[in-house]
């Protein structure tokens, strides 16, 4: 069974913890008085995440792990403070003494530690890396983030749908049709109602083409991070021309507030000789890098994440599809009638997580051919009732999980875990045997959210 997701919800007497399995969720009533738990991370490895992050939120004491350092909660953070509790509602916090994060490492002879950020170069969101290397072989790194950690999930308690709305799609700003798409779902099963089909198309294609920008820019600066800054130039060019099409069709080039329940006008033969001169660019580009050996040189055999690594770790998106693990919420009959074509390599290298991209856009820009029509449909807005609502999209970076609780016509409970806060616990698995100067280059092929992995 594959993990997806474990979090906590507070009721009156009782914490529940809530663990989403690929075929079904379980439910665990804990005493808050003691509230104790089994880990999952001995089966799970994934799973320590989550419940590191449910003993910063809520006091979990999770009594078998093998990690209990904090994960959320900084060095200055007060102890014994649980914000994601009903009872706190402070809305400051005095710090504490700092108190070192002790780093997992490697010792021995000629071994040495190699600090990376939470501060880049350039404009990246902050996070850490640290190595353990002999020389320029990297022997172990440790991901460290949250370091600008918001309280999403607290800010969002006690408002309605449609007030908690512009902050979920700004939550990440590569997946805000895809987080758009998830609140979504909740809206229209609180709703009780369906999505009529011209709707359906027209937000399927503004996720295609949100995926189609991202996939853009990581071929360009993939290529880049091994030292061919052309393709950098020119995917920048490609994504530049393709975020001005999303503020064309949405009024936003992040496609902010796109995902309505109006349909508005496409100049459908505009917009299909756009596509149109994108196919033919991307031909030219795939021509290009493919026959250039000393990128394929750094790119195979690099960064390398096995199928059964990718199995344990629960990856998602192009990580997972890489190294052949056939996970892709777009496997259904809507997006099949509409062309989809699950794009996978074997190799799991970073070679093959540039040629899934590369795949997956030639599939969008076919997909969206397919989508791309005129229609005035609308949709009335619903009464809300409520209940526990969860929902999937396959966001530009892998699969997206949302759970919302409504109680009183307001959010009682809101959860999301990013593809990324799955994927970044596996990065450290394709490093071993790479040197440090590969670093860029393999991170740059998963290319994960930082601020989505953040609440």
């Amino acid at each position: 069974m594959r993990l997806i997701a474990r979090y906590v919800k507070e009721l009156d007497e009782n914490f529940e913890i809530i663990t989403v399995y690929e075929d079904e969720t379980q439910r665990e009533l804990v005493s808050k008085e003691h509230p104790v738990i089994k880990t999952l991370a001995k089966k799970y490895p994934a799973a320590i995440w989550f419940e590191r992050k449910m003993h910063d939120d809520f006091g979990i004491i999770v009594e078998d792990a093998f990690d209990k350092r904090p994960l959320v909660h900084q060095e200055r953070f007060p102890k014994k403070i649980h914000p994601l509790r009903k009872d706190f509602q402070a809305k400051e916090l005095q710090e504490a003494p700092y108190l070192p994060y002790k780093y997992e490492a490697i010792n021995g002879d000629g071994v040495f530690q190699v600090a990376v950020g939470p501060i880049h170069a350039g404009i990246i969101e902050p996070g850490h890396f640290q190595f353990s290397q002999a020389g320029e072989e990297m022997l172990h790194l440790e991901v460290r983030h949250f370091y600008k950690n918001r309280g999403i999930e607290k800010m969002l308690e006690g408002k309605t749908l449609a007030e908690a709305k512009p902050i979920i799609e700004r939550i990440s700003g590569n997946e805000s049709i895809a987080y758009q798409l998830c609140y979504r779902d909740i809206y229209l099963q609180a709703t009780q109602q369906e999505l009529p089909l011209a709707l359906q198309k027209r937000h399927a294609l503004l996720l295609e083409l949100e995926r189609v920008i991202h996939h853009l820019t990581d071929l360009g600066f993939i290529p880049n991070d091994a030292g061919f800054g052309a393709a950098l130039a020119y995917g920048s060019k490609l994504a530049e021309d393709a975020r001005r099409k999303m503020r064309e069709l949405t009024g936003h080039r992040f496609g902010f507030g796109a995902i309505e329940f109006t349909n508005h006008f496409i100049d459908t033969a505009s917009f299909s000789e756009w596509l149109r001169e994108l196919e033919t660019s991307i031909e030219f580009f795939e021509d290009w890098i493919m026959d250039i050996p000393s990128l394929w040189d750094r790119f195979d055999t690099t960064g390398i994440l096995s199928l059964e690594k990718a199995m344990k770790y629960n990856t998602v998106g192009v990580v997972a599809r890489a190294s052949g693990l056939a996970v892709d919420r777009r496997i259904n009959n809507f997006y099949l009638q509409n062309g989809f074509i699950m794009a996978s390599e074997v190799s799991g290298d970073v070679g093959a997580r540039f040629k899934v991209r590369l795949s997956e856009v030639k599939n969008s820009l076919f997909m969206m051919h397919n989508l791309l029509e005129e229609d005035d449909t609308s949709l009335e807005i619903g009464d809300i009732t409520d209940g526990s609502y969860t929902s999937f999209t396959e966001s530009s970076i892998g699969e997206l999980f949302m759970a919302i609780d409504i109680k009183d016509g307001l959010i009682e409970r809101f959860f999301v875990r990013d593809p990324s806060f799955i994927n970044w616990q596996a990065l450290h698995l394709m490093m071993r045997s790479d040197i440090i100067a590969d670093f860029p280059l393999i991170n740059k092929s998963c290319d994960l959210s930082y601020a989505g992995n953040d609440l």
